[in-house]
């Protein structure tokens, strides 16, 4: 991903809260037959407080990326959308995508079969806890045997990236007036309304004007 220094997301919060927003991630390796790619979701590491991933792969998916012995990257994308020439105004403009997104690449750790267990137990138990009933992965009708054997399907990752691209661009080199034109119409009614866009942006240029404020100080 081309960086921009004006679009550079580099707060390890903001990349945290992208990943538990969106952890529904793209894996892309570069093997000896070409390119490959996977998705599956992942988790941040509840033991550390960097941008360490955990996730696992179902096999044969492990080999055919060669898991562990090669560089990998992992694609997040958050919130993206189109954004028409006409929501800035009179004069020349074309139409752009706003988006958020964060590349990281790194060689993974295989976990261990224990571990790997512990790890698909709560990634169950993180999107189980919105239902209204939960179902945990060793409740029944689930049994031992059960969970052993969908665990011996899967191969578990933990991904600690020694390289990370992430990207926010939010019509930040745009004007106040047409940010609002654009966030108002992302909010809306419409067809091409992007609440979790207008948002995204909305929460982005007040940060933007924080920080201007606070080195105005």
């Amino acid at each position: 991903m081309r960086q921009n220094p004006s679009f550079t997301m580099t707060d390890v919060g903001e990349i945290r809260r992208l990943i538990v927003r969106h952890p529904w991630v793209t894996i892309v390796s570069s093997t000896d037959d070409g390119l490959i790619a996977s998705h599956y979701a992942v988790l941040l590491d509840p033991d550390r407080d960097d941008l360490t991933i955990l996730g696992h792969v179902g096999r044969p998916d492990d080999l055919l990326h060669g898991l562990g012995e090669r560089e990998l990257l992992v694609v997040v994308q958050g919130p993206h959308g189109y954004v028409s020439p006409g929501w800035y105004g009179d004069g020349t403009q074309v139409p752009t995508w706003n988006f958020v997104s964060a590349h990281l690449s790194g060689v993974p750790e295989i976990l261990s079969r224990e571990e790997n267990l512990r790890v698909l137990e709560r990634l169950v138990a993180h999107f189980e806890e919105r239902m209204p009933e939960p179902r945990l992965m060793w409740a029944p009708p689930n049994d031992p045997a059960l969970v052993e054997r969908l665990e011996r399907g899967t191969v578990g990752f933990r991904l600690t990236p020694t390289k990370v691209v992430a990207k926010r661009k939010l019509s930040q080199n745009k004007t106040p007036d047409a940010v609002e034109t654009i966030i108002r119409e992302l909010s809306g009614n419409e067809r091409w309304a992007n609440p979790e866009l207008a948002d995204e942006m909305r929460r982005a240029h007040e940060a933007m004007a924080a920080a201007k404020e606070r080195g105005a100080r």
